[in-house]
């Protein structure tokens, strides 16, 4: 019989896994078809779009999802390195630093920092026009490294168990 510890670990590590797959599909989404839809219309349109996409990811459910599951792999981190010696600590430290660097430390450095300087171009203007081109390459390049940390930080967690 497993310890209540253990018990929770495994727990943790199942709503970490949880977590970080459905974030890999939100993700996966955008690099495999929105930005190339949004890539096809005309920039002011795809521009507007983006803008409004931005604004709308700000909500309950997804920030509950992305930054929950930081939470969850945050603790799970230090409780794999507290508990080292017990099976499955390594993939669930593993899958929690793929997640918290590869998901959201890349999010925070390379996603973010791009979104807010397309909140400030007026989709309409040559400059916007111009920024988007670079805007949609950039910020799809690293949505792509975003997915694959995501998958696989939710293989590590899931193996770990």
């Amino acid at each position: 019989m497993r310890s209540g510890g253990s018990e929770m670990i495994d727990v943790l590590t199942f709503a970490a896994a949880l977590g970080a797959v459905l974030v890999a599909g939100i993700f996966f989404a955008f690099s495999s078809f929105v930005m190339k839809a949004l890539a096809r219309i005309p920039p002011a349109q795809g521009i507007a779009a983006m803008q409004s996409i931005n604004v709308v990811v700000i909500n309950p459910v997804f920030m509950a999802a992305f930054l929950g599951t930081g939470a969850i792999c945050a603790a799970l981190a230090v409780l794999s390195l507290l508990r080292w010696s017990e099976p499955g600590s390594a993939l669930r430290l593993a899958g929690s630093g793929l997640y918290l660097v590869g998901t959201l430390g890349v999010t925070m450095a390379k996603n973010v920092p791009r979104n807010d300087a397309l909140a400030r171009v007026d989709p309409e203007s040559d400059d916007g026009a111009r920024v988007w081109v670079g805007y949609v390459a950039g910020w799809t390049a690293w949505n792509h490294v975003r997915t694959a940390a995501a998958a696989a930080a939710a293989a590590a967690l899931t193996l770990a168990r």
